[in-house]
C-alpha cells in the first residue's frame, strides 16, 4: 500500500496477511496493544510481552499524535521512506506528533518487535521564489553537490548500506568502496588513493566534517562514520539515488 492524498484523518494498516485497514477521521482516535475480553483494542498485537492496551493513535487534520501507555516500554517509529529515521516514544509519553508522512510504528515483543503502518496526508509545503541566481538576495546552497561527480558517488557508497537497511552499523572503508564501484561507469578511473582523497574532498569542503577535540583517541572511522551521519540528517543521499551504482 502506497501513501496518497487525503483531505484529512490518516489509515493505519496491520502487518496481518491479508492486512486489516483501518481510517480515522480528525478526531478519531484507535488503541493497540495484546488486548483482552474486558480491554479491547482497535489493533492486535499479540505478544505476551505487549501490555493489553499498550498505546493509542490521535487522528488530526494533517497528521497523527502517539500516546505510550506502557509504564516501561519505550517504543519506536520509523520512517520505511527515510534514511533510517526514527523517533521513540518514551513510557508514559501523552500525544507525541509524529512527522512522519508514512510511519511504521515498532513495539517490543518477546521474540521479536511486532508492528503496523500509519499512513498520514502528504505534507504542506510553501511556494517561495528563488531570487534569481547572482542576485544579491540569492541563498547560497548549504551542501551544494553534484550527483554526477566522482565524490557524490563515493558519499553514496558510503551510506548504502544505511539507505538499504536503517540499522545497519557498517560504514564501508576505502577498499570496499573501491571494489563496490567498480563496473559503475561513472566511476571508471577510481583508485584508492582517489577515493581517501574524495572522502576528505568531501568532509573538508563539501560537508564541513569537525575534527572531534580527542581525534587521536577516536576510532579512524570517525571521518566515514560523519559523513554518513550528516549525509543522511539533511537527505543529501537518498534511496532513489542507488540506481546510481548499477554497473
Amino acid at each position: 500500500m502506497e501513501a496518497n492524498v487525503w483531505m484529512a484523518g490518516v489509515i493505519v494498516q496491520s502487518c496481518d496477511d491479508p492486512p486489516s485497514v483501518r481510517e480515522l477521521a480528525p478526531g478519531q482516535a484507535a488503541t493497540f496493544g495484546r488486548g483482552a475480553p474486558q480491554s479491547p483494542v482497535d489493533i492486535v498485537l499479540p505478544d505476551a510481552a505487549i501490555s493489553r492496551v499498550a498505546g493509542r493513535i490521535l487522528a488530526v487534520e494533517d497528521h497523527w499524535l502517539v500516546s505510550n501507555l506502557s509504564a516501561r516500554r519505550t517504543y519506536v517509529i520509523e520512517n520505511p521512506e527515510g534514511g533510517g529515521e526514527f523517533i521513540k516514544v518514551a513510557p508514559r509519553r501523552l500525544e507525541m506528533p509524529v512527522p512522519f508522512e508514512f510511519s511504521r510504528v515498532v513495539v517490543p515483543g518477546a521474540d521479536r518487535p511486532a508492528a503496523f503502518y500509519v499512513f498520514a496526508p502528504q505534507h504542506a509545503y510553501a511556494d517561495i521564489a528563488e531570487a534569481p541566481d547572482g542576485s544579491a538576495d540569492a541563498t547560497r546552497t548549504s551542501f551544494p553537490m553534484d550527483e554526477t561527480a566522482k565524490y557524490f558517488l563515493i558519499l553514496l557508497a558510503l551510506c548504502e548500506p544505511r539507505l538499504r537497511n536503517p540499522s545497519s552499523p557498517v560504514i564501508p572503508t576505502a577498499p570496499e568502496i573501491l571494489e563496490r564501484l567498480a563496473g559503475v561507469p561513472a566511476a571508471a578511473g577510481l583508485t584508492r588513493a582517489a577515493v581517501n582523497f574524495h572522502i576528505g574532498y568531501l568532509a573538508r569542503e563539501k560537508l564541513r566534517v569537525k575534527t572531534p577535540a580527542d581525534a587521536e583517541n577516536t576510532k579512524a572511522d570517525w571521518q566515514r562514520s560523519a559523513l554518513v551521519s550528516l549525509a543522511l540528517q539533511f537527505d543529501l543521499v537518498r534511496g532513489e539515488h542507488l540506481a546510481l551504482l548499477a554497473g
